[in-house]
């Protein structure tokens, strides 16, 4: 294999990971990928797959946490590919980027710094990106390694989507709507830009749609409008998260209902949304799949805040022509997009029942105002694409 990258996004206990090949004109090729897990006990394990899926390795991991999740990858990439070298870069995808981070950059130790300093603003995200970065550094030190920001796409946001109403200096500071998603949605616009030739003469919405959601507005093929905040856990509800609250709510807990900052932290972030709603699970196939009538309530209240915030950003466009679904709810789940789009209707949305129930590429009908497609994202292969981008220039 010929200079390839490696892609990961790394979580508190698990390390997901993707290699990709360069080929000719620029493109890459996907290869194995897999997960190092349970980084936070004493027993980690590395899965590896290979481009279609099948199994390549599975087994224990010798060293601990992240540090032994990147030896095993790269141990287990020069046995199985005979490439001793390793990698030609490696690429990270760190969810806040802040004011500074607009676009992808190498990795050095002022950045480094500056990542982790952001780590308020993306507390269950931020440590762990940059316990990767210095664990490739640690194993591999003089690998190029490239910074993926989940913020960048989001920086044509006009000041007046960005700004929250509250004195001056605290903007200054900072505290305004970063939004994210950010690969995901620049992954997204590029199939529609492969699609559809006028794609960016449309007033679009992306719905991502997975443990962690957002809607992203966009007009002349930028975003514009979305409906994450300063942090991830704003806007739509999601798998662990509350989504938008009422600011009093939070205020109320400290001051009433026994709560420290870190507690309501925990709140806000792994004991709400779907599984808060339920009481069940945080997985939409389990919700569905319940006959518990507190399961059915929590998708109720999914598709009508998403179907909501859908109509607020449509409202910043002017209208709505096309809608695109994407990520693990949004291309999966036939009966959430179902709700969506019915409590949407009224901005002439019109579903194909049949093409929606088999996952197709289009599933509005014939009629409909909007067209409505579901499009698999791939942020991974948005960040090898960064990744060679950065390498090459």
């Amino acid at each position: 294999m010929q200079h390839p990258i490696l892609v990961l996004n790394a979580g508190s206990s698990s390390l997901k990971f993707s290699i990709y090949e360069k080929r000719a004109h620029h493109t890459l090729a996907a290869g194995a990928h897999g997960e190092a897990e349970r980084l936070d006990t004493a027993q980690p394990h590395l899965t590896v797959r290979g481009p279609q899926g099948q199994p390549l390795a599975d087994r224990a991991i010798a060293g601990s946490g992240h540090h032994g999740a990147i030896e095993a990858i790269h141990a287990w990439f020069a046995a199985h590919v005979g490439n001793e070298r390793g990698f030609a870069a490696v690429g990270h995808r760190v969810v806040h980027g802040g004011q500074r981070f607009v676009a992808p950059v190498r990795i050095d130790a002022d950045v480094l710094v500056a990542i982790a300093a952001l780590t308020p603003l993306a507390p269950l995200h931020q440590p762990h990106h940059v316990e990767a970065i210095r664990a490739v550094s640690a194993v591999a030190p003089d690998v190029v390694q490239v910074a993926c920001f989940d913020t960048a796409f989001h920086r044509t946001i006009p000041m007046i989507e960005r700004e929250f109403a509250l004195p001056r200096a605290l903007t200054a500071q900072g505290i305004v709507r970063y939004g994210f998603h950010g690969l995901s949605y620049e992954y997204i616009s590029t199939v529609l830009a492969a699609l559809d030739a006028r794609w960016q003469e449309r007033r679009t919405v992306i719905a991502h749609l997975g443990n962690g959601a957002s809607l992203c507005a966009l007009a002349g093929g930028q975003s514009v409008a979305t409906t994450m905040g300063l942090s991830a856990v704003d806007g739509l509800m999601m798998g662990t998260r509350s989504g938008a609250l009422d600011p009093g709510a939070l205020l109320y807990l400290l001051r009433q209902g026994g709560y420290s900052p870190d507690t309501a932290e925990h709140l806000l972030y792994n004991e709400s949304g779907l599984l808060g709603v339920s009481g069940i699970s945080s997985d939409m196939r389990t919700l569905e799949q319940s006959a518990d009538p507190q399961a059915a309530h929590a998708i109720d209240l999914f598709t009508y805040r998403a179907a909501r915030e859908l109509a607020a950003l449509a409202g910043v466009l002017g209208g709505l022509d096309t809608l695109v679904f994407t990520a693990g709810i949004g291309e999966n789940a036939p009966s959430v997009r179902a709700q969506i789009c019915r409590r949407a209707a009224w901005l002439g949305i019109a579903l194909d029942e049949t093409a929606n129930a088999a996952n197709a590429a289009i599933v509005s009908s014939q009629p409909s105002a909007v067209t409505v497609r579901v499009i698999p994202t791939d942020e991974n292969l948005m960040i090898a694409r960064h990744t060679l981008s950065l390498l090459e220039n």
